[in-house]
């Protein structure tokens, strides 16, 4: 039982990621999405590694993840990094909104079926969702330092 619990848990998490595209273009609409592009729900450092974001960077980095959204890569010297950065912040409230709507079903599972069915979506569901949104948050904070410092000191 607990195979086709995660079985589910991977299935909804993957069509969480269009639910969470099609709600981010709506919202990219509002004057609500600025304060949402500037999250921050983990800003320590220490608290980051600690939860293992750093692990989950590197199985992003070398498996057929880093193939999903070539639009946040720096590519040279004259990538536009304001127009990587609002990927990122695109991948990031997609991720959240998906994040959300898991949420919901894995509280009606939960009731409707059992707790375990419920935990085991939701596992996935942090590992699918919420990790690649605060990863998206740390790049975004590194991309925020290297923009100022390309404000201040000028493109070299």
């Amino acid at each position: 039982m607990t195979i086709e619990y995660l079985t589910f848990g991977i299935g909804i998490s993957f069509i969480s990621w269009i639910i969470g595209m099609i709600f981010n273009n709506i919202l990219v609409k509002t004057e609500f999405y600025n304060s949402l592009s500037h999250l921050n729900f983990i800003e320590n450092k220490t608290l980051n590694k600690y939860i293992g974001l750093f692990y989950f960077k590197w199985v992003v980095n070398n498996t057929f993840f880093k193939f999903f959204n070539q639009k946040i890569k720096i590519r040279n010297k004259n990538t536009v990094l304001a127009d990587i950065r609002r990927e990122m912040t695109i991948a990031e409230i997609s991720h959240l909104i998906g994040f959300v709507f898991v949420t919901f079903i894995a509280l009606y599972k939960s009731i409707s079926v059992n707790p375990l069915f419920g935990l085991t979506i939701m596992f996935v569901n942090v590992f699918l969702n919420l990790y690649p949104s605060l990863l998206q948050q740390e790049n975004k904070r590194r991309l925020d330092k290297l923009m100022k410092r390309k404000l201040t000191f000028g493109t070299r």
